[in-house]
């Protein structure tokens, strides 16, 4: 098949492009640096011309009040030129949890995100995963005062990119869900706990403490972020950190 990867030049998409084609596919990546622009809609229509399936794998620049108009933007204009070029199958990556969480703007543009490709014209897989192990520094940066990093108890289940990125090539290679699949890490930690272990893992000397007001997690109630039933990849945190 052709697969259009918006996206496909990021940390995630370019493991999609190189998956699947891999596995015999032709995919090709798009973003602003190969000159399609999802929110002027620049190059568009030639980025999908062709395409059996579109992978949208693009990002909002902020998480803040600006997000659900970021995605609001690119999801109409990416589906009006999909379905301009007959393309057949729709993929975008999610969170598990998402639509729990409304007090975040950012969850709550990726809900619109969900709601839009669902009432669009194209057949369309949603792949839901939890918070990626790659991101761990950038949310002990977000807290961090001095020799003290501040953590929420809240309960996340860790995933590995590369296991984000092959459940995604293995979902835009197969039949529309017209539905989500969840997809999580083997392992459910606190994150205040996950803190501890990463920061002792690099030599840092910084101490963690448990403050259920910090950090953009604090408006996370219960084990939304975490599902025992979903597809479980295979990367535990103490592999990745080694």
């Amino acid at each position: 098949m052709k697969i259009a990867v918006i996206g496909g030049t990021g940390l995630i998409g370019s493991q999609v492009v190189e998956n699947l084609n891999a596995a015999g596919h032709e995919a090709v990546p798009h973003s602003k640096s190969t000159g399609v622009d999802i929110i002027s809609g620049r190059g568009l229509d030639e980025a999908v011309a062709g395409a059996d399936v579109v992978v949208n794998l693009t990002n909002s620049p902020t998480f803040d009040e600006a997000s659900p108009a970021f995605f609001q933007t690119s999801m109409d204009n990416l589906l009006a030129s999909a379905h301009k070029g007959g393309v057949g199958h729709f993929v975008i990556l999610s969170i598990v949890g998402v639509d729990q969480v409304p007090e975040l703007d950012y969850y709550r543009a990726k809900v619109l995100q969900e709601k839009i490709l669902a009432a669009g014209p194209i057949p369309y897989s949603i792949v839901r995963a939890t918070q990626f192990m790659e991101f761990m520094d950038a949310v002990l940066s977000w807290t961090a005062e001095g020799d003290t990093v501040r953590l929420p108890a809240t309960p996340i289940q860790p995933i590995a990119a590369k296991d984000v990125a092959n459940a995604v090539a293995e979902v835009a290679a197969g039949a529309p869900l017209n539905g989500i699949r969840n997809i999580a890490g083997p392992e459910t930690f606190t994150l205040d706990e996950l803190g501890r272990i990463t920061l002792t893992h690099k030599g840092d000397d910084r101490t963690v403490v448990t403050d259920p007001t910090a950090g953009m997690f604090a408006a996370v109630k219960g084990d939304v972020l975490t599902d025992k039933n979903a597809h479980l990849a295979p990367t535990r945190y103490s592999d990745w950190l080694s």
